[in-house]
């Protein structure tokens, strides 16, 4: 059984930068996702830098990247890590 594709969406704001946000459902839990889910949520400009991040690679858990930070995130769910990234990108575009 193979990951399921639950999201893939893509918006790109009027200044050129980029929204991404791809979520699967994972065929079983793992000590490293214990929720079942993998995901990649990305923001940034459109030269490709990153300005925000949050993904669950594996070796890594979750955790999030702001400009050339790294830090764990405590995944409670989907809700909370959408609400959160879309919080930090606000944020983002303030400054």
């Amino acid at each position: 059984m193979q990951a399921r594709l639950i999201y893939r969406g893509k918006y790109i704001y009027s200044d050129g930068t980029i929204r991404e946000m791809v979520l699967w459902q994972l065929p079983k839990k793992t000590s490293e996702r214990p929720h079942g889910l993998k995901y990649r949520l990305y923001y940034g400009l459109a030269n490709g830098t990153c300005v925000v991040r949050y993904d669950n690679e594996t070796g890594k858990g979750d955790h999030r990247h702001s400009k050339d930070q790294e830090e764990q995130y405590h995944f409670t769910d989907v809700e909370t890590l959408l609400a959160d990234f879309l919080a930090d990108i606000e944020k983002a575009r303030r400054r």
